[in-house]
């Protein structure tokens, strides 16, 4: 009986001993974000595989065949993860090509619990919050033509904007000429931190730099509660109030001529015809809140 009692107490101190050993790997002080190997022109988010190697050892080797891809081939990879320390800044941590990696100074490693949808990451290749997304303007629509002849370019900027902080401007940088043989610009309407429209203008030929938007590496702005006024010039003009219907309706307008120029060209020229009177309605409903700016 002795025998039996003292066993099962055995095994209770030995399972006790397991399960703290466990907690012990798994209580690092870095709560990890996301997880990208390629180079600063090419990678891949890796995050969900670095859960099952996370969760199958505490070490391994790196090489591009760890993740059962290449992402830019022929030129230097490393994995980069990135993770929140104890004061709630995003910290960044690079393993080259044939580094063993270790998760001992991660939270949660074994057990995968990190990378979530509530755990995100900057979105910045170099690491921290502060390198090019801490600016004080939050966008709220990205313009690209001239006064009588523009399109939406916000989604097209947000994948630059991930790509890199600067970039050149011309009308093959949004693949598209809404006003041939006219002069263009990119125009970034934003929010500055007292809640005013700002307006920031990009001539052809110009260098965009994302330093001064917040959240710029990352695509976090211009969303369905980021609304732009419509204002072409920018504000609401004159310390006038918001026209939300109005602003609305020019939203409205633009998702209907995004998905009419993402239509295939079969339509026997009525697709052509739309458009046409949907950048009419555009200009008229400008016009109309610019009108309504002045009197």
């Amino acid at each position: 009986m002795f025998k039996t009692r003292f066993a099962i107490f055995l095994m209770m101190a030995l399972s006790l001993l397991l399960l703290r050993t466990a907690a012990a790997q798994d209580a690092g002080q870095y709560l990890i974000l996301s997880a990208q190997y390629g180079s600063e022109q090419r990678h891949v988010d890796v995050t969900n595989r670095l859960k099952e190697l996370a969760r199958a050892d505490r070490q391994f080797r790196l090489d591009f065949r760890t993740f059962n891809v290449d992402p830019d081939e022929g030129h230097a990879k490393s994995l980069r993860i990135f993770a929140r320390d104890p004061n709630g800044r995003e910290r960044m941590f690079e393993y080259r090509d044939g580094s063993v990696i270790d998760g001992a100074q991660f939270r949660g490693w074994g057990s995968g619990q990190w990378g979530g949808d509530n755990d995100r990451w900057s979105g910045n290749w170099n690491g921290g919050d502060n390198d090019g997304d801490s600016g004080q303007f939050l966008i709220l629509s990205a313009q690209y033509g001239s006064e009588r002849r523009h399109v939406d370019v916000t989604n097209r900027l947000k994948e630059l904007a991930r790509a890199d902080r600067q970039f050149r401007l011309d009308f093959r940088t949004f693949n598209v000429d809404p006003d041939e043989g006219h002069a263009k610009s990119l125009r970034i309407f934003a929010r500055d931190p007292n809640g005013r429209e700002r307006m920031f203008e990009y001539r052809d030929g110009s260098v965009i730099d994302g330093a001064q938007f917040r959240g710029w590496g990352s695509g976090q702005w211009g969303g369905d509660n980021d609304r732009w006024s419509g204002n072409w010039n920018g504000g609401y003009g004159g310390g006038n109030e918001a026209q939300p219907e109005m602003t609305a309706a020019i939203q409205h307008l633009r998702e209907a001529q995004r998905n009419l120029e993402s239509a295939s060209h079969d339509k026997g020229g009525h697709r052509v015809k739309a458009l046409q009177y949907i950048q009419q309605a555009i200009a008229e409903v400008e016009a109309g809140i610019q009108y309504d700016n002045r009197h």
